[in-house]
């Protein structure tokens, strides 16, 4: 998303130039990624429309007005549901961000947002598949038209290298090298990383490549390894449909979405020995904490299947 695509029409005018310059900022000084651009737009959308109604520029918001903002998030005001902990956190950090910058700028003399609290995040544990529940996705895409090789090389290579939706879609042919078994994903901030390719990923990249994607592309010149049935660059909309549909007919009926194979690609490594820091460098995580969460959830699995199976460990 570049910044000069904020409709006009739809950004409150004392805000709209500052929305503008900012997000220049952070496309251009701190290469945030698109997904994180857009989200901070919305939600400083959002903010311009609670300034509007009190006829207040952002230059001159206080501490209570930002903090009277978050709270109407919070409690659903306006016939909005209410928003969840880590919506209203990232915010936070959006104003946050915004507000500092503004400084920094010399837009104005003090910070309103230097005492903000964001509200505390109850760390949840992600959902992964067994084992079984792997083969039995991975299985589904039968057949050897061109989207069911398509669907199957794209399970196979989220699953076998961990990868965000943003990261598998945005793969391009000159990313892969089968004969190295390594594929180079753009992560968030637009930071690049080499991944391992396993064995039946590069089997199923062999096949799609070969037999599945000349015929979706056409005589069209698209770069993207994973097209659609236009030729096109596959979206995010279809990359979801097309996990959501195999893990239906696989019976997985608990709620499953393209980031569960990332979160079971984790997972699977670390119990299988995988250490720490080296989980961090597939995954692409600038901090180390953020992998840890995998080993709470690893000692969570240890858990449920000790006091399963042990016949002297009933809860």
């Amino acid at each position: 998303m570049s910044p000069a695509g904020i409709a006009a029409s739809s950004t409150p005018v004392a805000i709209r130039p500052l929305i503008l310059d900012f997000l220049a900022y952070l496309e251009l000084e701190r290469g945030l990624s698109r997904n994180t651009l857009e989200a901070y737009r919305s939600d400083l959308l959002q903010f311009g429309e609670f300034l509007d109604r009190r006829a207040l520029r952002a230059t001159d918001a206080t501490h209570g007005e930002i903090a009277e903002f978050l709270s109407e998030l919070a409690a659903g005001a306006r016939e909005r549901a209410p928003v969840g902990a880590a919506t209203l956190a990232r915010k936070v950090a959006c104003l946050r961000s915004f507000y500092r910058h503004l400084r920094r700028e010399d837009l104005i003399e003090h910070d309103p947002t230097a005492e903000l609290r964001g509200p505390r995040k109850t760390q949840r544990l992600p959902r992964v598949l067994s084992r079984d529940e792997v083969l039995r996705l991975l299985s589904q895409p039968r057949g050897t038209d061109p989207r069911a090789l398509r669907d199957r090389a794209l399970l196979e290579v989220m699953y076998a290298c961990g990868l965000r939706s943003s990261e598998a879609i945005g793969l391009e042919l000159a990313d892969v090298d089968l004969e190295e078994a390594v594929l180079r994903a753009r992560g968030k901030g637009s930071k690049e990383r080499l991944i391992p390719i396993g064995r039946e990923a590069i089997a199923a990249l062999r096949a799609y490549c070969g037999r599945g994607r000349p015929l979706l592309a056409g005589d069209g010149g698209e770069r993207r390894l994973f097209l659609n049935r236009h030729g096109a660059a596959l979206s995010r909309q279809g990359l979801y449909k097309i996990v959501q549909g195999h893990a239906r007919h696989a019976g997985l009926e608990q709620k499953m979405s393209p980031h569960t194979l990332r979160h079971t690609f984790a997972t699977h490594l670390l119990a299988g020995g995988c250490d720490l820091r080296s989980l961090q460098e597939m995954l692409g995580h600038a901090d180390l904490a953020t992998t840890q969460v995998y080993t709470h959830l690893s000692a969570e699995r240890l858990k449920d299947a000790y006091f399963s199976a042990h016949p002297r460990a009933t809860r």
